[in-house]
This record gives C-alpha cells, structure tokens and sequence, in this order.
C-alpha cells in the first residue's frame, strides 16, 4: 500500500537549519508530483513546496529563498532542507503525494493541490 513517512523533525533556535525527508513507497515514485505541507497551532493546513517528477517546483512565498525542496527518485526520497528559520515556521510539516500539481508547464496554487496520501507529520519547533 502507499506510505509515505516523514523524518528529520526538532527543535531549532531562530536562525537554524534542519532537513526533512519523506520515504515513499507503494507507487512509482517517479511519476508523480510531491509536497510538503505544515499545520501551525490553532490554523489551517498550508503548502509549503511542490516538486514534480523532473524536479520542478514551486514554493510558497513565505519561504522562498530559505527552503529548497528536492528529491531522489532512486530512493523514492523527499527532502526538505530548511534554512534561516523563524518562529512563525514553527508547525507540524507534512509530506504528500498530490493528485495534481496543475498542467504541463503550469502549476497550481499550493493552496489548491488535492492530496491522495498524507504521512503522519514530523514536528518542527523553532524558538527565539
């Protein structure tokens, strides 16, 4: 069945780095678009990137410059390395395999990217 499990989550000062990966397994892991979501206390599920099979992607501008997401279809992985973090990042960080990442040359909005699989969150805490 598909998986996809979350790693790599912790507790940074303002400032600090951390990298998150995503293992996926269950489908071809190559053909299909990939995210990474996050939920803040108390607010609504947002996204954070999406990476398509070739390795496009896309970010939300609240982290733009500051987050790159990758991956390595080989190891069917999904990274997401987190720099320059700030206390407004401070939410649980979810991967996702999404069901459309918009059409060929174009994306969707983050906001609007449907999700077949969620994996159970990893969480990330960052203090001043």
């Amino acid at each position: 069945q598909v998986q996809v499990v979350e790693s790599g989550g912790g507790s940074v000062q303002s400032g600090g780095s951390l990298r998150l990966s995503c293992l996926a397994s269950g489908f071809t892991y190559s053909s299909y678009c990939m995210g990474w979501f996050r939920q803040a206390p108390g607010k609504g599920r947002e996204g954070v990137a999406s990476i398509r099979g070739t390795g496009m992607s896309l970010y939300a501008d609240s982290v733009k410059g500051r987050f790159t997401i990758s991956r390595d279809n080989a190891k069917s992985t999904l990274y997401l390395q987190m720099n320059g973090l700030k206390p407004e990042d401070t939410a649980m960080y979810y991967c996702a395999r999404v069901q459309n990442c918009g059409p060929v040359g174009g994306w969707l909005p983050l906001s609007k990217m449907s999700v077949a699989y969620w994996g159970q969150g990893t969480q990330v805490t960052v203090s001043s």
